[in-house]
């Protein structure tokens, strides 16, 4: 996709860091894709465990890790082949995550934000720059949420935008839909992100994340 900011012209591949497909949700990842291009986007990463059909827009295999602790975290890595796009870990209070920004094959900490105790501090914020773990800002909630509950997400996300600037961290940004009412246009994702202070450039540059991790790893296999 050809973008312009600031008067120049240049080429991104846009990402949505997460989707449910059926059976997880409610459509097919036939439609979700097609949804997904209409709306702007060259690729989903699809966290179901699902054969990934042939489509318009590039599909990404992600595969999400919740555990209660990094033994936890550790044992799910074992369990995850190496042909998988990219490696998630949800989010947990501070020193879980300072844990988990320390392990190999991890490229997304998510939940970061959501939740006062799934938060992110100084420390982990440097070591996630250093190791180029991305932290994720999941729209759904403030898609969804209302009133006082969308507000404090706003605020978390905005001090989370304070500590990207600080330390250059990666970011990915996901609608975590599971049906295609719950997908959102790159404009809409733009104007929704600005709530939380983020400019286009620093949208822009989240969805494209993805695609530079699978990049990444395609020129490490073939150094390999």
């Amino acid at each position: 996709m050809q973008t312009k900011v600031n008067n120049l012209i240049f080429t991104m591949k846009f990402t949505d860091a997460c989707i449910h497909p059926y059976p997880s949700g409610d459509s097919s990842i036939r439609r979700m894709a097609l949804e997904a291009a209409e709306l702007g986007f060259d690729s989903c990463v699809v966290v179901n465990d699902i054969q990934l059909p042939s489509s318009d827009i590039k599909l990404l295999k992600g595969s999400v890790i919740t555990g209660a602790s990094i033994k936890n975290v550790i044992a799910g890595l074992r369990k995850i082949p190496d042909r998988g796009d990219l490696v998630f870990v949800d989010a947990r209070d501070s020193s879980f995550n300072r844990s988990v920004l320390s392990l190999n094959r991890i490229h997304v900490l998510r939940g970061v934000g959501k939740d006062p105790n799934q938060i992110i501090d100084h420390v982990g914020a440097r070591l996630a720059a250093k190791r180029g773990i991305a932290l994720d800002i999941d729209l759904h909630p403030v898609i969804h949420s209302r009133e006082e509950r969308r507000q404090q997400v706003l605020h978390r996300y905005e001090d989370l935008i304070q500590l990207q600037r600080r330390f250059h961290f990666p970011l990915t940004i996901s609608t975590n839909a599971s049906s295609i009412l719950d997908q959102r246009s790159v404009r809409e994702i733009t104007l929704l992100c600005s709530l939380f202070g983020m400019e286009r450039k620093e949208v822009y540059n989240a969805l494209a994340t993805p695609e530079s991790f699978i990049t990444r790893k395609k020129i490490v296999e073939v150094v390999g």
